[in-house]
């Protein structure tokens, strides 16, 4: 696992220290380094995707048959001419124009993306070929050829706000967690039909949607259309890299035309199967009278102010994500937590979508988990298809406790932390099958990481399937330990020359060890809660709640009001008795402190101090 937030500041910190060196300015500097990543990062797909189709290669002649354009396309994947691959450019000789190369480079790529004609920079001739070749060098990296997250993203992003703050935090604009953006798409579960997002930034729910299709044995760009729109370019040129190197294709309009404040700019008002978005939250000064002109209010105007503006447009952009939908669509959203329980005109429209039965499940997020902001989210879910045992019902999740700690300043959820939040989902809908296969998932993942640890240690009694996932997880924690001991005694033993090596292999028997109790873990968290597949509402977790329910809240969305809190288990401690041991304790600690402070007052007064 690469620490992405290590890599990007080393990055940043070698780019920038050659931009110190230059007479170029931030803002002549952002988008070819910002096409410097994209390149690496297309070469990093380019190089699995080669891999994948030399696979199966046929041979003529005895010789393997090379990989051509169309290989790449039937794979949903930009191909490189060798010109245009970054092994190719990094290892120019010293004589070679490299600006001139690298635009060469930029303009192969184009004529391999219709939608990426005009986006790529091609001004690095104003570059010294000197930090240019450093450029290319500092981004060589091979954590970017990891392509499983949206690094591309995240890295741009960073970028974007290290080279000029204007440009990433424009109307609030700011990167999606991966998290959030996967848990609206494993909800919504998009399988074919039209995708709009009105705020698409750099394009993480086209990519991660790309990859649910993909996933589920359908080709993206077949089952999907994706739309998008951006106010700010950068990020849609952004949005248009990213969707062109995970082999996507859209259609991204951006500018002014493009404010979906006030422009439908695709005309897709009640055309869409899917709308997923990240909009910026409590913008304000939105033109009251250019935002009614454009439509798209199906629940009425929020308040408008005395200069007729609206003064927050969370309702704006919950009004729109409804409007888009046809008939059986589905829509997640990211939104500020104030939303969920504002009242005046906010109010008054949260009640009317509300009485739809479209409002399908609301879901709270706790601090820390956006990139660049640490704020509390909620995460809204509407489906006019809603099946009919559930059409009175909205699903409140209150997920504001279960993360996992990336670091002081950012949280996220683990790959399965989202399965079990979505399993809960699943209950909910009756889609019991898709949790018992989760269990079989949990099951097979751990069976596979107790082979290795039993093959590692040399005892037999491994993960047994008719225990219990917490009598399991117990057997793990013991064995941990032992492997621990293990691990000390032999890196205390071994050879000088060996220690390295002896405690890298323990250490990857360890990592290997805590990964299947974390997995274990989150197994115990979901089985002890829904046990075989029944869905019961948590306090503190999940609720079931009824319109009837809501409306006796004031409809009111905010999970905690539903949730309520969890139950607080008995330690089996007795508090008096603890109390009494506490303050003895304390009163030893502070005697002793006074001996300490009567013995550093003496030895003060000795030295003549």
């Amino acid at each position: 696992m690469i620490n992405i937030r290590k890599l990007e500041a080393e990055l940043w910190e070698s780019a920038d220290l050659l931009r110190q060196g230059s007479k170029l300015t931030s803002n002549q500097y952002c988008m070819p380094v910002l096409g410097l990543i994209f390149l690496r990062y297309a070469y990093g797909r380019f190089k699995l995707v080669e891999a994948e189709i030399l696979k199966n290669r046929r041979v003529r002649n005895g010789r393997v048959l090379p990989v051509e354009p169309s290989d790449f396309a039937e794979k949903s994947a930009l191909y490189l001419p060798s010109e245009a691959r970054y092994d190719y450019l990094v290892n120019l000789p010293e004589s070679a124009d490299i600006g001139k190369a690298v635009n060469h480079a930029m303009e192969l790529i184009e004529e391999q993306s219709e939608q990426l004609v005009g986006v790529l920079p091609k001004d690095y001739t104003m570059f010294t070929d000197e930090i240019l070749s450093e450029l290319l060098r500092i981004f060589n990296n091979s954590a970017l050829d990891e392509v499983g997250g949206d690094i591309l993203g995240r890295i741009y992003e960073y970028f974007l706000n290290k080279f000029a703050k204007n440009i990433a935090s424009d109307d609030g604009v700011f990167f999606t967690p991966k998290s959030l953006v996967k848990m609206i798409v494993n909800v919504l579960e998009p399988k074919r039909g039209i995708l709009l997002d009105p705020a698409c930034g750099s394009g993480g729910m086209f990519v991660q949607t790309g990859d649910f299709v993909n996933h589920a044995g359908m080709s993206a760009n077949a089952a999907m259309t994706f739309y998008g729109q951006e106010k700010v370019e950068y990020n849609a040129q952004l949005c248009l890299m990213n969707m062109a190197v995970h082999g996507l294709n859209g259609k991204i309009l951006s500018g002014n035309d493009a404010n979906t404040f006030y422009h439908d700019a695709h005309s897709l008002e009640g055309c869409c199967d899917y709308v997923m978005a990240n909009p910026p939250f409590n913008v304000d000064k939105v033109k009251s009278e250019s935002a009614m002109t454009a439509g798209r209010l199906p629940f009425g105007l929020p308040s408008i102010n005395a200069a007729k503006e609206f003064g927050n447009a969370n309702y704006l952009w919950i009004s729109y994500f409804y409007a888009y939908l046809n008939e059986k669509g589905r829509a997640g959203f990211v939104m500020a937590s104030s939303a969920t329980d504002s009242s005046g005109k906010d109010r008054d429209i949260r009640q009317r979508l509300v009485e739809t039965g479209h409002v399908d499940v609301m879901m709270s997020v706790g601090n820390n988990f956006f990139y660049t902001k640490s704020l509390p989210c909620s995460l809204w879910f509407f489906d006019k298809g809603k099946a009919e045992e559930i059409q009175d019902k909205v699903l409140f999740i209150d997920a504001r406790n279960y993360y996992t700690v990336v670091d002081r300043t950012l949280n996220e959820w683990s790959e399965w932390q989202l399965k079990n939040l979505n399993a809960i989902v699943w209950l909910y809908r009756g889609e019991v099958d898709k949790y018992l296969a989760l269990l079989h998932e949990y099951d097979d993942q751990v069976v596979e990481f107790m082979n290795i640890i039993t093959h590692y240690e040399d005892i037999p009694d491994g993960y047994r399937a008719e225990r219990s996932y917490a009598e399991n997880l117990d057997l793990l924690r013991a064995k941990l330990e032992l492997i621990r001991k293990k691990a000390k005694q032999a890196v205390e033993t071994a050879e000088r020359r060996h220690k390295k090596t002896v405690e890298a292999d323990w250490n990857e028997r360890i990592a290997t060890v805590e990964a299947t109790i974390s997995i274990l873990k989150e197994a115990c968290w979901l089985y002890e809660k829904f046990g075989e597949g029944e869905y019961r509402d948590i306090p503190g977790l999940c609720k079931m709640a009824s319109r009837a329910e809501i409306a006796e809240k004031n409809y009111s969305l905010t999970p905690g009001a539903y949730v309520g809190v969890a139950a607080v288990e008995d330690d089996g401690v007795d508090f008096s008795q603890r109390m009494s041991e506490i303050h003895q304790e304390l009163l030893t600690l502070q005697a002793e402190s006074n001996d300490l402070m009567h013995t550093i007052s003496k030895n003060m007064k000795e030295l003549g101090l």
